[in-house]
């Protein structure tokens, strides 16, 4: 009979250990050491990325702390930022499927079983309310939260599909993104919590490459902000030593979801770095290349670049080298389709005439017919063309360099994190271009990248400048009588 008895209160107890770690998880929440770094570093940062390898718990790292500032409840271990009142809270995803399916799934339980309300980060019992999003089946719009100060928290669930317009208007005091928003949608989450002095933290897995907002975190984080990454060996089976449990991966399954990813895919998959060739070609912020523009000194060597077009455009970019700072300015550019070289070198001769102009190998190339290539054509229209065509530097001990674009790209960036390469601001279109060019598996996609392409040509040249005196651009000009007589607007 007292066995039975035992055995009876044996099993109580366990279903209701069962029940609560089932509608309770966050009281059982046992975090990797690169999770509890990463929870702390809300203590001092208000702009946060946990940037991980995949299927290490990244998703359920924001929910955790999502749960515990909704809820008021910290464990004795945490030393992160704490909300003593209740707050306003927005999660958002790609779309209003994945947020759904991962940040609600996360927050709430499973979204297509009603079994399981309440079985996520968020314990049931504070769970006030719901209230369901039109047109997304299962997906909510927003949830009623108890705080452990009697009232209610609110969390809205978003979605970055809906554009950056859903994410203006009302202050918040914590935003989780859970995956990588565009920069425009970045900024704006930033913006609604500076009033109240809240924050944002995001997590995701670096698919899109080294964008500008993973670019700003690795390579020119600020005060205020915090990298936190993972790799697969945070969260794989050696680490049970310091946690007394098993890890997220044995070798065995890393090995299984290894294989199932292409080579260039691994690194990013298994570290959380961003995969070298993909997105921005100059992951550098825009703030650390621009610069007002300024009249050029006399004794600064001077360069042009030209990239020839025609559907697309021509293209040309002027560059001032300071020796002494040992720093290139992009001062001045000009851009234009559809023109005949006659039209595009009234354009480089109001310039001042003294500046050699850098230009691509085929400038050289005679048509069908046996006509003079374009650089022939500018030359004898009065521009300053230089006498061969474009080459990068030689190696030393060569007498020619290479026409290698990556030379220059790489070069390019390290003078751009070394802050020795800077463009004039109010050259608003070599900017956009700036902002747009990009790789896609490893390439370099040539869709408007002219003014990029004699950017390179203008730096890579710059052992040709010359010094000289000339007026900088002047943008508010009156139009030429040759300008009238050719038709140009």
């Amino acid at each position: 009979m007292k066995n039975k008895e035992q055995l009876e209160q044996a099993i109580a107890t366990a279903k209701e250990l069962y029940k609560r770690q089932k509608y309770s998880r966050i009281h059982f929440y046992d975090p990797y050491p690169f999770q509890q770094k990463f929870h702390k570093t809300g203590f001092e940062n208000n702009q946060r990325l946990l940037m991980c390898a995949n299927r290490i718990g990244k998703s359920y790292s924001g929910a955790a702390e999502m749960a515990m500032h909704l809820t008021g409840i910290y464990p004795d271990w945490w030393e992160g930022k704490r909300y003593y009142k209740p707050i306003t809270a927005w999660v958002g995803g790609v779309s209003n499927e994945s947020t759904r399916d991962i940040c609600q799934a996360e927050l709430l339980g499973a979204p297509e079983d009603p079994d399981s309300y309440g079985t996520g980060a968020i314990p049931r019992d504070c769970i006030v309310s719901t209230e369901r999003k039109p047109g997304v089946p299962n997906a909510k719009a927003l949830a009623l939260i108890k705080h452990s100060s009697g009232e209610n928290s609110t969390v809205h669930f978003k979605s970055y599909e809906s554009g950056v317009e859903k994410w203006m208007g009302r202050s918040v005091d914590c935003i989780w993104l859970d995956e990588e928003p565009d920069r425009s949608l970045y900024s704006q989450a930033v913006t609604r919590t500076l009033d109240r002095k809240g924050m944002v933290y995001l997590t995701f897995t670096p698919e899109k490459g080294m964008t500008e907002t993973v670019s700003a975190f690795m390579n020119n984080i600020q005060k205020g902000q915090s990298l936190t990454n993972a790799t697969w060996d945070d969260a794989s089976e050696h680490v049970k030593t310091l946690r007394g449990k098993p890890g997220h991966l044995d070798d065995d399954t890393m090995r299984q979801i290894l294989s199932a990813y292409s080579p260039h895919e691994r690194e990013m998959r298994k570290f959380g770095k961003p995969t070298i060739g993909s997105g921005l070609v100059f992951p550098i912020p825009e703030e650390k290349i621009m610069c007002d523009p300024f009249d050029i000194p006399e004794d600064w060597d001077r360069i042009a670049g030209i990239d020839f077009g025609w559907d697309h455009d021509t293209a040309v970019i002027w560059g001032a080298y300071d020796k002494s700072e040992d720093t290139f300015y992009v001062y001045d550019a000009y851009n234009a389709n559809k023109r005949s070289p006659a039209e595009h070198s009234i354009e480089i001769m109001r310039r001042p005439s003294f500046i050699p102009v850098a230009y691509p190998h085929d400038g050289n190339r005679r048509d069908s017919i046996g006509n003079p290539g374009l650089a022939d054509q500018y030359r004898t229209l009065g521009c300053n063309f230089l006498l061969e065509h474009f080459s990068n530097p030689p190696a030393l001990g060569q007498k020619k360099g290479s026409n290698s674009v990556e030379e220059g790209i790489q070069q390019m960036v390290v003078w751009m994190e070394e802050g020795r390469f800077k463009i004039f601001e109010n050259l608003f279109h070599v900017l956009q271009e700036y902002r747009q060019y990009h790789r896609k598996d490893g390439k370099i996609v040539a869709v408007r990248d002219d003014s990029m392409s004699a950017m390179r040509y203008c730096f890579m040249s710059r052992r040709f400048g010359v010094p000289g005196s000339g007026d900088t651009w002047n943008f508010n000009f009156d139009k030429p009588l040759e300008y009238q007589e050719l038709g140009i607007v």
